[in-house]
Parts: structure tokens; sequence; C-alpha cells
């Protein structure tokens, strides 16, 4: 019987177990912690008012035909599982010179806003979409939902295709400097540099073909889980065990059992004897694998010690009082964006004046917070742990953020903090095993960053494979869920040799 092992139940190690299931594989997925989905997961604040729910992670949804698809692989309904709406603002955005800006999920109305707001023709947004879409269509099959690390996956119409619109992707160029071409309003340049946070890079250094990002939320779509993030991950546990799929939590892997080129089984902590599969798949950040699960094996060094992305400081915050002003997805910028990105990457410290990116679930889930109240997921961009004195980083930074609200919604915003749980890159990095508590791996702040991550495969070991936001394609609920799909490719390639 074909059996797998799969390292980790992030939202990749999941969707990974799936596909293997489909595939015929008896599946058992091994994770450290107590609960499934990584970062990808849920938890609650009580008080004397009520509950207030937060997802602990990711907080946008984008692309959700890459879930829907693992249950039309199973043969099942995804709306018996998973539902979720399109939103019709994907984010309102604030500066504290008091300009607010809706992006509109219609891109007539999102281009008169910006029009009637900040000055900017509306024909400049919409040649910055219709880029995005050109961008995105040469590149997704290429890159996206290929091995990079296959000769195939460079000599087919795909890559001939990218080959001749390489001068229109951007390589050579940075995002900033493609969006100053673009762009007449400083305000609207910041607005689309913010893009290069998604995956944790500097738009002041990352290529120009990042600008694929904003076709996800603003052409494809920005939506909402409605009962939140968390049920993605609550939907596909339940769709991978109605598969057969086995998860055990509490169940650190300590070992991979190696013998020439092959895997022979994981070693889990406190079990005396390893336990042996045919194919294994770590989900575990890549560093992590090779340095704790691999020592013996060769280290892939030019790979693993690349510079990483960001981190991420969240504030989670019980809020009583509603504000009518905020909607979902809400940004409150930098006056000095060039600053706080230099200060990330070039001094490994957070800005005293950091862009704050604040989520109001209970907008959308009224339950997710007692009545009148609102349940705050603030995220600032935070550099990867390297030893700081985070207690006092998280100090500071507490006091700005009160301090840059309270500013711009006109209301002193510190008393109205009912309850709050901090997670910052040192707890990032415990929980999930990330190296250095960085969101999504490698940073991409130069033009071969794709090539630098690691392939969803071993090149030394034949039955060990890789998934997750630390390997190709990248980090991100859509890319991590594509590395499972790339990773079940190269299986069935192998198996047809």
């Amino acid at each position: 019987m074909k059996t797998a092992a799969v390292i980790g139940a992030g939202i990749a190690g999941i969707a990974s177990a799936i596909r293997l299931a489909v595939k015929g594989y008896a599946v058992d997925v091994f994770e450290a912690n107590d609960y499934p989905g990584g970062k990808l997961s849920t938890f609650d604040l009580t008080t004397d008012r009520g509950s207030y729910r937060f997802d602990a992670g990711p907080s946008l949804f984008t692309m959700p035909h890459l879930v829907d698809e693992l249950f039309q692989l199973a043969g099942r309904q995804p709306a018996n599982y998973f539902q979720y709406i399109r939103l019709d603002e994907t984010c309102r955005y604030f500066w504290d010179d008091a300009t607010r800006l809706t992006a509109w999920a219609d891109h007539t109305r999102f281009g008169q806003e910006v029009e009637s707001v900040l000055g900017e023709p509306a024909d400049h947004l919409l040649d910055h979409l219709r880029d995005s879409a050109l961008k995105y269509e040469v590149t997704e099959k290429l890159f996206l939902h290929r091995s990079l690390h296959k000769i195939g996956t460079w000599i087919n119409r795909d890559a001939l295709r990218g080959y001749l619109n390489l001068p229109r992707l951007g390589v050579f160029s940075t995002m900033n400097k493609a969006n100053e071409g673009r762009f007449r309003h400083p305000k609207l340049v910041q607005l689309f540099n913010r893009y290069a946070t998604y995956n944790g890079s500097d738009p002041y250094q990352t290529p120009a073909t990042l600008n694929i990002i904003p076709h996800l939320e603003y052409n494809i779509g920005a939506f909402f889980p409605v009962q939140g993030m968390v049920s993605i991950t609550g939907s596909l546990v339940r769709l991978a065990e109605d598969l057969g799929v086995r998860f055990h939590y509490r169940a650190r892997v300590s070992q991979l059992v190696t013998k020439g080129t092959q895997v022979l089984g994981v070693q889990l902590a406190g079990e005396e004897q390893p336990r042996p599969y045919a194919l294994v798949v770590s989900n575990m950040d890549v560093v992590s694998t090779f340095r704790k699960l691999l020592p013996n094996a060769r280290q892939p060094e030019r790979i693993l010690r690349q510079p990483k992305s960001s981190s991420g400081l969240i504030f989670y915050w019980g809020i009583r009082r509603e504000f009518a002003e905020l909607g979902l997805h809400n940004i409150f910028f930098s006056n000095n964006y060039r600053a706080e990105f230099a200060e990330l990457f070039g001094q490994n410290q957070l800005y005293s004046d950091p862009t704050i990116y604040l989520n109001i679930t209970s907008k959308h889930k009224a339950d997710d917070a007692p009545p009148g109240c609102e349940n705050w997921f603030i995220l600032l961009n935070a550099p990867n742990n390297t030893g700081q004195d985070w207690d006092a980083i998280i100090s500071r930074a507490r006091q700005d953020v009160i301090r840059k609200l309270s500013h711009n919604l006109g209301v002193d915003v510190g008393p109205l903090i009912e309850t709050e749980a901090v997670l910052d890159p040192r707890s990032i990095e415990a929980r999930t095993s990330s190296s250095q508590g960085a969101l999504y791996g490698n940073s991409s702040n130069n033009r071969f960053a794709a090539f630098l991550r690691h392939a969803n495969f071993s090149h030394e070991f034949r039955n060990l494979y890789f998934v997750g936001g630390s390997v190709h394609p990248g980090g991100g609920i859509p890319l991590c869920l594509l590395s499972a799909k790339i990773m079940t490719d190269v299986v069935d390639e192998k198996a047809s040799q």
C-alpha cells in the first residue's frame, strides 16, 4: 500500500495530504502543535462583555478557486464544506493628513475615487490593473504551476510566451520605480508599493514583476470566508479526514531516517522506533527541515542562507466601541515609506511611524465581538528575529500604534482596549518553526529571488518533497496551495518514469 507522511499541518501540508489521499495514498499528518493550520488558526479572548474571536494569522483571502479545487478533486461539492463571499471593497486607506480613500472592487468606481480624492486620472489606475493582469497571465503557468527546477518548465509554449514578454515583466526595474513611472500622486505610488509586503519584501528593492500581486486582489477579487479565515483550515481538515487522512497532534518529528537516496521514515519525539513511509512531505520551514531533521544530509547552503522576508508584530485588541469609518481591511500609512523600509531591512528595526494594517472581522461576522464592540487585528511589518530586544520594541510600538490610530480616528484609542494578546517574531518562530520568524521564507528583494527558493522535491532523496511558504513558489495562502499541487505533479512524474 502507498503510504505518505506529511510533516506539519499548515495549509500546504493539509492540501498535500488531500492531494495524496485522492491519489490513493494512506496519509499521516504529524503536527507539533495541538491544532491544525499553522499560521491559519484561531483563538478567543474572553471578557465580562463576552468573547472576542481572532484569526491568528492570514486575514486576506484571494484566489478561492484554489481551495474549491481541492474539494472538486475529491469529488465533493465545495459549498458543502466551505462558503465565502466576494467583497465590494478591498481596503480603506488612511493618511495622517486626513486623506482617506476606499479601494472598490468595481474598477470604474475605484478609478472615480482615485480621481476625486487624489486627482490621479482614472486611466492610470485602469492601465496599471490591466498591466498587472498581463504580468500574471504570462507568469502564472510558467512560475506558479510548475517546478522551476525541471527542464521541461523552460522548453514549452508557456515558457516561450514568457521569453517574448520578458521586457514587460519588469524584471530589471523595481516595484517603486515602475509605480512612480505609472502614477503622478505619491500616495497612489505608496498604495501600490505596499503589495511588496504581501511576500515580506521591500518595494524599493523587489522587482517590478511583483506588480502581478494587485491582479489577485482587484481583478480576481478579494473574498471573505463566512465563518472566518480559520474555516479554510477547518473545512480542508474535514475533507482530508473524510478521505481517510489521519492527523496526529502534539506529534513532533525529531528526525528523518535515511539510507542512501531514500527516506525510510520519520522518527517522532518520545518514540523508540521510526515509522516507515514510502513518501515524506515536509511542510516545515525548509531551513528547519535541513538543520533539525536532516543534519547529516547535504545542506543547500546557498538557499538556506538567503536573507529572510520580513516578519510581523501583531496586536490583537478587543475594542469596546464600533467605528463606522473602518471596514474589514484598513491601512494607515507611514508618512515616510522609504524610511520605514530602510529601517526594516537595513537596520532590522521597527520604524517609529509604522504602517498599520487593521483587520476587523466583526464587520462581516458580528459574533466575532460582543455587541457594540470590535475585534482589532493589528499587523505591523516587522524585521525577522535576529536577537533584538523584542519586549522593548513591543512596548514602543504599542504606544506608536495608539498614537497614530488616535490621530486618524479622532479619539483616544488606548482606553478602549479591553483585552489584548501579542504575537511577535519570536513566538512566530517558536510556533511555526519559521526560520527567524520570517512570514514568507526567503525575501524577494532581488530579481533572482524566485530561483533562490528550494525546489518542491529533494535532489538527494528520491522520496522526499517540500511544500509551504519557504519553498517554491512562495508564501501566502494561494502560493502554499500551489506548492502542494506542484509537489504532487512531481510525484506523478516520478511514478511514470
